[in-house]
């Protein structure tokens, strides 16, 4: 059963998280004025950024990863959107666009970035990454082999930030889409997920036998915890894109309003 006092202290996960907010404070401290000369210190953008690393470490390497990868398909579920969203969206709001700028001013890497940051890539990086990593055979063994696991975070992480960097775009060089656009991008991405929500939630079968075998933690029967996490995706991941939406569609609305203003 889970340990529920247990909490991971992999050193590859702590490590890496430990390195990425050494890194962050080195960037926004002492070498700042070498790359920002004049900015002030990121303080909102800082806390953004630690909070997303720490609630990449709660998905994770708190108990709800043992309860995950051992025994309900919902608190796998649980995982992936706790990186899908707060994580990835806090992430790039903790990404100042000058921190960014040596990488992403580089001539040689902006044909490359450029195509990568296009929507509709995005969007397919996304989903398909999503998508195939829930196919059975992968899933499960993801769940069966830690290094092949831990690799499946780390893609979902990475596909959750091409997701959001048509909407959060922090650096100048290729920046968010318009509103417009940023509305017709979130309802074409939830659209494209609707084929693996439909999959996972409507299935007649227990798609992955590590749950279906699993002791189990609650009342839920395997086929009632795979239904719980489909629904999930496709509820949690709707309201998100919908709340994103609506925020897009306000600052359409307001840009317009301005710019009807100046031509009155």
């Amino acid at each position: 059963m889970i340990d529920w006092r247990h909490w991971h202290n992999e050193p590859f996960l702590v490590g890496g998280l430990i390195f990425l907010g050494w890194l962050y404070a080195v960037l926004a401290g002492p070498l700042r004025s070498r790359l920002a000369p004049g900015e002030a210190y990121p303080r909102r953008a800082a806390v953004r950024f630690y909070l997303a690393l720490a609630i990449f470490y709660l998905a994770v390497g708190s108990p709800l990863d043992q309860a995950g990868e051992r025994f309900l398909l919902s608190a796998h579920m649980l995982q992936h959107q706790l990186m899908i969203y707060p994580a990835a969206i806090l992430f790039l709001l903790g990404l100042p666009g000058w921190m960014l700028r040596p990488l992403t001013s580089r001539a040689s890497l902006h044909g490359v970035l450029a195509f990568l940051t296009r929507p509709l890539v995005c969007a397919l990086i996304y989903v398909l990454t999503i998508s195939v990593w829930h196919l059975p055979y992968l899933y499960d063994w993801a769940l069966q082999n830690r290094t092949v696991h831990i690799a499946e975070h780390f893609m979902f992480f990475g596909a959750a930030l091409f997701y959001w960097w048509p909407l959060l775009s922090p650096a100048g060089e290729f920046p968010r889409a318009s509103h417009a656009w940023q509305m017709l991008y979130l309802l074409g991405v939830e659209i494209g997920m609707t084929p693996i929500f439909a999959y996972l939630t409507f299935s007649h079968d227990i798609l992955y036998p590590t749950y279906e075998y699993a002791p189990r933690l609650t009342w839920m029967s395997p086929a009632e915890d795979q239904l719980l996490a489909g629904s999930m995706m496709k509820l949690v991941g709707f309201a998100v894109a919908m709340g994103a939406f609506g925020v897009a569609f306000y600052r359409w609305h307001q840009a317009n309003e301005r710019s009807e203003g100046r031509g009155g």
